[in-house]
């Protein structure tokens, strides 16, 4: 049995238009050293065509993870045996604001967005400010970054459908855009 990587992305752009999302871009990386793999796919919520917000799924592929299942599957004698859930890819989950006219309070957002994500897909918060020039004011930016696993035993067996990550990636950015148009605006 070979794992199908390449198929399971494309379900997953096919799922997350089930959850709402249009898909618009997908990238493939692979090192020729060591053989590592990233999967990039641009997404964002139907009703933020045109920004401010975007979301990029990036699926992180470790050849270790991989052959390690390939050699583990060649080991075992019944072709209909499941091995041990023990191979996993991670899965992030990375969205991109403009940059901030007036910045939230990063505590309240972390906060609220860890309800949100749940345990199911942890968020980290955190904020990047910078200058491009010293007579240019400084510029915030958010970044929002949502992790999971995905198990190349569920992805061999095609049961991977990721449906809890996705809904609370949606509430997440659904939370997003309700107050991004407050954070653009210039503080009085």
């Amino acid at each position: 049995m070979a794992i199908d990587i390449a198929g399971f992305v494309a379900d997953l752009k096919d799922h997350a238009i089930e959850h709402g999302f249009h898909v618009h871009d997908e990238r493939h990386f692979m090192e020729t050293y060591s053989l590592r793999q990233s999967w990039e796919v641009d997404v964002h919520p139907e009703d933020a065509c045109g920004g401010p917000l975007d979301l990029h799924l990036s699926l992180d592929v470790d050849p270790r993870v991989v052959l390690s299942l390939q050699d583990r599957l060649d080991e075992m004698d019944d072709e209909w045996e499941e091995p041990e859930d023990l191979y996993r890819l991670d899965l992030y989950f990375n969205w991109q604001l403009p940059s901030l006219l007036s910045p939230p309070d990063l505590l309240v957002v972390s906060t609220d967005l860890a309800g949100l994500g749940g345990v199911e897909l942890p968020i980290t918060v955190s904020s990047n400010e910078s200058i491009a020039a010293v007579t240019d004011p400084s510029a915030r930016t958010l970044q929002v970054v949502g992790k999971c696993q995905v198990s190349l035993v569920d992805v061999l067996m095609a049961r991977e459908q990721l449906c809890e990550e996705l809904d609370r990636a949606k509430a997440v950015s659904e939370y997003l855009l309700e107050r991004v148009s407050g954070w653009l605006e210039s503080p009085n």
